[in-house]
């Protein structure tokens, strides 16, 4: 895999993590808030803010295994691994990595995993 190519997804991947990050920062404040007002009112806000509580949270736990999938792909840059896949250690398609900068996985040992994840 060309040189070029691994740097550009380097810098791809550390404004993502640092976008998530950022995201988590915000998230992590409006968590906070919540969590601070006293569950007064009308049932209707009640379950409003459990609703929002609930929201934050699922999508703090998709950032966090997002930043973990990113994390991991910035550690096989650094071993020189990035762009093989994990099981079959194939190379993943530049397309595949444009897409999606942190696969670990080619297409067809995703397509198998996901089979034998259901």
């Amino acid at each position: 895999m060309k040189k070029e190519f691994i740097e550009k997804q380097k810098k791809k991947l550390i404004a993502q993590r640092s976008e998530i990050i950022e995201s988590q920062a915000g998230r992590n404040e409006q968590l906070y808030k919540l969590n601070g007002t006293e569950e007064a009112g009308d049932d209707a806000d009640i379950a409003s803010d459990t609703i929002d509580r609930t929201l934050l949270n699922s999508l703090g736990e998709a950032d966090q295994r997002r930043l973990a999938m990113i994390d991991r792909a910035l550690e096989r840059i650094a071993k020189g691994t990035y762009g093989n896949c994990l099981l079959c250690n194939k190379p993943i398609p530049e397309a595949r990595l444009e897409a999606l900068p942190y696969a670990a996985l080619c297409v067809e040992c995703q397509t198998k995993e996901e089979r034998r994840n259901r």
